[in-house]
């Protein structure tokens, strides 16, 4: 079974002018970490965002958990995104929150009946499933390393226990080291949470080959390969070629 199915969808912000995204087919698997690489410009962030609903496609379907979004009510579209957790590409937390408060927030805004201890017990599970000790619970933001600012976001993500994970570029501007911290804690987080579908996007390809259990790469808006590691190290496609190649030159 699939957790999101994306059926031919085209989209212009330019009145079908220049298409972004043209007739792109996939499917994410259920239970699964999929990794969606490609060069900058193929469409990732913004296939992202119409996972989201964020966008809606000029053409073409989206279907989160068996539901076209297309076809919700804006309140039914807000539920199904409380089934849908993010880390963002710059952790996004607000900087005049502690740590703690941060995680709370999707509570207090999703929650409300849970009482304040009871929000406060969830925030600190996910902190320290996301590898957060106790002792920096009431920092800020700018006190935190990039690489807490990090943990912080995902247990932020996880405080409304979704089905499906996603990660936009989570390790972008980090150092080979903190990469590498990165992509084992979402493997750890993806493992810990059975049950849960993790969707990584990147222009890493490494990443995909340590992590992944499937990959894709998009290229002009479309889905150019999908596959595991192994189908990308075999592929006679030119460009993927040259992608994985590079890739392997860095490391």
């Amino acid at each position: 079974m699939s957790a999101i199915e994306i059926k031919d969808i085209y989209k212009s912000f330019d009145e079908e002018k220049t298409f972004v995204l043209k007739g792109l087919d996939l499917k994410i698997p259920k239970d699964k970490l999929t990794v969606i690489i490609g060069f900058s410009g193929t469409g990732k962030s913004v296939l992202l965002k119409h996972i989201l609903g964020l966008h809606k496609p000029t053409r073409g379907e989206v279907s989160v958990l068996g539901k076209n979004l297309w076809e919700m009510s804006n309140k039914q579209l807000i539920e199904m995104r409380c089934q849908l957790g993010v880390l963002f590409q710059h952790a996004a937390l607000f900087d005049d929150m502690n740590v703690l408060q941060n995680v709370i927030f999707p509570l207090d805004e999703h929650r409300p009946h849970l009482s304040y201890k009871e929000k406060k017990a969830i925030a600190m599970q996910k902190l320290e499933m996301s590898g957060m000790g106790k002792e920096h619970f009431k920092k800020l933001p700018a006190e935190l390393s990039g690489g807490m600012k990090k943990r912080v976001g995902l247990a932020r993500a996880l405080a409304l226990d979704p089905k499906i994970l996603l990660y936009d570029e989570p390790t972008t501007g980090l150092d080979p080291i903190l990469t590498e911290m990165v992509d084992d804690l979402i493997l750890e987080t993806h493992k810990a949470s059975v049950g849960t579908t993790s969707v990584v996007i990147t222009h890493d390809l490494m990443a995909g080959f340590r992590i992944g259990d499937y990959i894709v790469m998009l290229d002009k808006g479309k889905v150019l390969l999908s596959g595991t590691a192994e189908d990308f190290r075999n592929t006679d496609i030119e460009l993927v070629r040259r992608f994985v190649d590079k890739g392997l030159k860095k490391n």
